[in-house]
């Protein structure tokens, strides 16, 4: 895999000097004391044998304008709420709360979680951010939203589906991405507090999601997603990652719940040796692999997106560690609306950091997957396939994401209404089977 195309991710993000921000350490040794008498249970999934299928809960506890357009563009272009972040500042708290009760809601529900599990699916991923279990002072985000998590939490435990709890957002943005929940910002690292607040986040998760209780059901706890690594200083990243751990471990009743590290923007491989057992046990690498954020992956054919896709596959297999690919989707575009951001184009149309022209998206835009030409919709289904037998190569994956309001490429509910997505539950279902040759 190339993973240099990463880099374009970073491109126009802000606040990049890195200053000495107090240890995270702190935090730890505050809260040094493993619980008196541990309950040791399983994970409640076999990772060394099993494979993850699973589909994250995208832009429902943490939003994403180009999931959820709607509740964005009912304020105007020229409204200032690009994120979260700036649409709670904007409304206030009783007007944020009022638009927010809705979504959290209705966005996803208990029949949502049913079909996730009768198309043979085995794993949710929900991203929260840290305010709905540990707001600062001062921030505009309102909340709430920890109930709707609970909610989901027993749904999947009544229904035999195993969560991933997923730390999206950090105080000052980890990466400067709207689904942080601040765009165009990245002060986690240097901003005095906001790494030790992060981990008291995710004390809070451990302790009311790492028991015996969930064991069945919450198997992982993923410390935090997609730290801009090129960006921040990689080795405070890894400080935070054992530290995350400890936390984890100090704070949960359930001492073999899986801790997650993300690959920051690293090669998988570059993690090998890190983390360690037996120091360190039960411990997951989540990586994240999309092809459409830069002018040369977009201007790929469609043989070159399947050999990327494998590429990754053959990576996977050199890593020492349980490795999912948290993250991807169908998309040969950026064509969704708002995807690079409210309100912007796209790089395929020339519309977007300063890319030429490439096509046109037409109904990749705002579409059904239904209303998508049939030699398109063919397309897309055979590199889904070819990621699919790319990312078991590793211990899985989970697709990105579960419904849109219109992006035909990321819906997954939509893909497997209309047969563009294989049906998870039979690895045999391929249209285009053995493309990589594993």
């Amino acid at each position: 895999m190339k993973w240099d195309v990463l880099l374009a991710l970073m491109v126009g993000v802000v606040g990049m000097a890195v200053e000495a921000s107090p240890s995270s350490q702190r935090y730890v040794q505050a809260n040094p004391q493993a619980p008196t008498s541990p309950s040791v249970v399983e994970p409640g999934f076999d990772y060394a044998t099993q494979k993850v299928r699973g589909v994250n809960l995208g832009g429902w506890l943490v939003l994403e304008p180009w999931i959820t357009p709607s509740l964005f563009d009912q304020f105007g272009l020229d409204s200032g709420m690009i994120d979260e972040y700036t649409l709670s500042q904007k409304l206030g708290r009783e007007e944020t709360i009022k638009l927010l009760t809705p979504h959290w809601e209705n966005w996803i529900t208990f029949s949502d979680l049913e079909q996730i599990k009768n198309h043979g699916l085995n794993h949710i991923r929900i991203p929260i951010g840290y305010w709905s279990v540990a707001p600062l002072d001062g921030d505009p985000y309102v909340q709430g939203q920890i109930q709707y998590l609970d909610h989901a939490v027993q749904w999947a435990k009544q229904l035999g589906l195993k969560v991933w709890i997923d730390l999206h957002g950090a105080p000052g943005s980890q990466n400067g991405f709207d689904n942080s929940g601040q765009r165009d910002r990245l002060e986690w690292q240097s901003t005095a507090g906001f790494v030790e607040h992060t981990l008291k986040a995710v004390g809070e998760l451990a302790r009311r999601y790492a028991t015996p209780e969930l064991a069945g059901t919450v198997t992982g706890i993923e410390i935090l997603n997609e730290p801009l690594g090129p960006k921040l200083d990689l080795g405070r990243i890894k400080q935070f990652w054992q530290d995350g751990y400890r936390v984890i471990r100090n704070t949960g009743t359930n001492s073999n719940v899986i801790a997650i590290i993300q690959d920051a923007f690293q090669p998988p491989q570059s993690w090998n040796g890190f983390m360690p057992p037996p120091e360190y046990r039960n411990v997951l690498l989540d990586v994240h692999h999309y092809q459409v954020f830069t002018p040369g992956l977009l201007s790929m054919t469609e043989q070159q997106h399947i050999d990327q896709a494998c590429g990754v596959g053959w990576d996977l297999r050199g890593v020492d560690k349980w490795v999912v690919v948290g993250e991807w989707s169908g998309a040969f575009t950026d064509c969704a609306k708002w995807l690079n951001g409210y309100p912007t184009g796209s790089r395929y149309q020339g519309e977007f950091g300063g890319s030429p022209y490439i096509g046109n998206c037409g109904l990749k835009t705002v579409a059904k997957v239904e209303q998508l030409p049939e030699q398109e919709r063919d397309r897309i289904r055979r590199v889904i396939e070819a990621q699919l037998d790319a990312y078991e190569q590793g211990t899985g994956w989970i697709f990105w994401t579960w419904k849109t309001e219109g992006a035909p490429e990321w819906d997954m509910q939509n893909l497997l209404e209309q047969g563009v997505f294989p049906e998870p539950g039979n690895p045999a279902d391929r249209r285009w089977p053995a493309q990589c040759g594993f």
